[in-house]
């Protein structure tokens, strides 16, 4: 710490040259974030002070949760579940196992199924929870093998995970075999939503993931990626409202005396931004969004191939991936390899048509 404070200009100087270092959006094409909407934006400052963590002190914007909940309830077709807003998918992961875990409190051992694409959260998770992950081998098409899923089950498995939107491929898994073996065996059935979560119910013919599949127990999903939130902003629902009481831990301090979250002090801005985005645009205007995304993966795949750059899978949602070398790949593209050395490339909102445009002009002068 500075023996003295500095003058507010300075500082300013100081922290505008540290944030020119940062890249800009308009050449990032690897991820899963984008620039927040102005809605949003708005939102956040007008909610900068407030604690979640201590809700009593803030009824008002616990009551932005307790909507923002509500609208991804209805969204994902089961108005009666339940949640809490997270700091993004990794939060919402290992709370889901957590719960998991605390149903089965029997097992000694336990054990959860999850696919070779699951994200790097569910590491974490079972290094904190003590569990033994047991990965499961993709199909051809990059989506998990549930018949392979269904052999790894063993009186100590207490989960099993699927994947509505894989970071790298952008694949939904076979959400609705799933679901019927994890009803077989009992299993507590979280999905792994946060990329897909503000995608898949816009599509035209959206594959099931959601509570509208019975066996479905949990679902996250991160309004800070498709659903333009200020970061970090992500949700946790559970079918049956309930089940979070099982992780009440006491809290006597506090304007809550008992509290199921992972987080303690928890930010109320981002769930304004969320909610902020999602009633601005409603299902209409998010349906826009999603398909001018899927319209520009389309088109950069189409570009990509006509240079003799093949798709290295055809998503079912706004992740292009190709067989390329990165060689390929020259100038101020920010872009990304997948654990297959395939390119891997996000058509955000922030990457309009103009920049896919670019992308490909460049990517044929290389080839030229």
């Amino acid at each position: 710490m500075l023996n003295k404070g500095r003058l507010e200009e300075e500082l300013f100087t100081f922290l505008a040259e540290k944030r020119s270092r940062d890249l800009e959006y308009d050449y990032i094409l690897s991820s899963m974030c984008t620039i927040p909407h102005s809605v949003a934006v708005r939102a956040h400052c007008m909610f900068m002070e407030t604690n979640l963590g201590d809700p009593g002190l803030f009824p008002g914007t616990l009551s932005l949760e307790q909507l923002l909940i509500s609208r991804f309830a209805t969204l994902f077709h089961c108005p009666q579940a339940g949640g809490y807003a997270t700091s993004g998918g990794t939060e919402s992961n290992i709370q889901a196992l957590r719960l998991a875990k605390v149903h089965r409190s029997d097992c000694v051992l336990p054990n959860i199924i999850v696919p070779d694409s699951a994200h790097f959260s569910f590491k974490k998770a079972c290094d904190i929870l003590g569990l033994e992950m047991r990965r499961v081998p993709l199909k051809k098409d990059f989506r998990m093998d549930a018949d392979l899923a269904a052999e790894q089950i063993d009186k100590n498995t207490v989960a099993l995970v699927g994947v509505a939107g894989t970071t790298e491929y952008g694949m939904v898994d076979p959400i609705a075999d799933l679901a019927k073996i994890a009803c077989q065996h009992d299993l507590f059935f979280h999905i792994d939503a946060a990329f897909g979560g503000m995608v898949i119910p816009f599509l035209e013919n959206p594959p099931p993931f959601d509570f509208a599949v019975p066996g479905v127990t949990s679902i996250a999903v991160d309004p800070h990626k498709m659903g333009m939130s200020t970061i970090p902003c992500g949700c946790l629902l559970t079918r049956d409202p309930d089940l979070f009481s099982s992780l009440n831990i006491e809290t006597p301090y506090l304007t809550v005396k008992k509290e199921f979250t992972l987080a303690g002090t928890r930010p109320g801005a981002p769930v304004a931004g969320a909610l902020a985005v999602m009633d601005y645009l409603g299902f209409d205007g998010m349906t826009a969004v999603v398909s001018g995304c899927m319209k520009n993966t389309g088109r950069l795949i189409a570009g990509m191939e006509t240079f003799g750059i093949p798709r290295a899978a055809t998503p079912d949602v706004n992740v292009a991936t190709f067989i390329c070398d990165k060689s390929r790949v020259q100038g101020p593209w920010k872009v990304s390899w997948t654990c297959k050395k395939h390119l891997r490339i996000v058509c955000m909102p922030h990457v309009h048509g103009g920049r896919i445009e670019a992308f490909i002009k460049d990517i044929g002068e290389i080839h030229a």
